[in-house]
């Protein structure tokens, strides 16, 4: 991942989680406890969390993988990871942190039964090569999971975007004083494939047996779930 990204994150490290539940109106924490939900995770098992950043979905993990399970997250971007032990502990979680890049994950194949990413794979260099790495170190039958945003259909999509285009940016600029990144991210939303073609670029990795989908409200972000070949 580049280093113009990963400096952006470490700025914005510190008003993270808290842009996040303004941003999406807490529901980023439903979404996740959905995608744990829709894994089928169970006691005991093994979960590698790509750009993890503060931890939230690996939190998830841990809480359905339990004390006989494992849960690694890593990130690009010390600066963001830092914050997950002390807010794992605060919830009775131990969770291991590791620096690692998405693209270039140093991990042995099959190696994990669950890999997951939450509003990370549209900021890597190149979502192919990460959606590929993910897949080499999961164990066949295991699942990719996959939070990210989309755009709603409908109605909805006029206040969406304009929320999107004019608020957010706002928003990092008098919360997080951080206007330039609060107006990349949702930059970054509109570029970024998704639905069907985002399932698209999943299966044409060839290291799918199937991938589904889940929109959740109204199509402002989706759940991926792909079963590894």
């Amino acid at each position: 991942m580049s280093e113009e990204i990963k400096n952006m994150f470490a700025d914005i490290s510190g008003n993270y989680d808290y842009m996040n539940n303004v941003i999406s109106l807490g529901n980023h924490h439903l979404w996740r406890k959905k995608l744990v939900k829709i894994s089928g995770a169970e006691e005991g098992q093994s979960v590698l969390d790509c750009a993890s950043g503060t931890g939230d979905l690996a939190i998830e993990f841990k809480k359905a993988v339990g004390t006989e399970g494992k849960v690694l997250a890593t990130d690009f971007c010390f600066d963001m990871l830092e914050y997950l032990p002390p807010k794992a502990k605060k919830k009775g979680y131990d969770i291991d942190i590791e620096i690692a890049d998405a693209m270039n994950l140093e991990y042995e194949d099959d190696s994990f039964d669950y890999a997951g990413i939450s509003f990370g794979i549209r900021n890597v260099d190149n979502p192919d090569i990460a959606l590929k790495e993910m897949a080499r170190v999961v164990k066949p039958g295991g699942k990719v999971m996959i939070l990210e945003t989309g755009k709603p259909k409908g109605a909805f999509k006029y206040l969406y975007n304009f929320y999107n285009r004019r608020i957010f940016p706002l928003l990092g600029s008098i919360i997080a004083k951080k206007k330039d990144a609060y107006t990349y991210l949702p930059n970054s939303i509109d570029k970024f494939p998704y639905a069907e073609e985002f399932v698209k670029l999943m299966k044409d990795t060839g290291k799918y047996i199937d991938v589904k989908y889940y929109p959740q409200f109204f199509g402002v972000s989706y759940i991926y779930e792909g079963t590894v070949k």
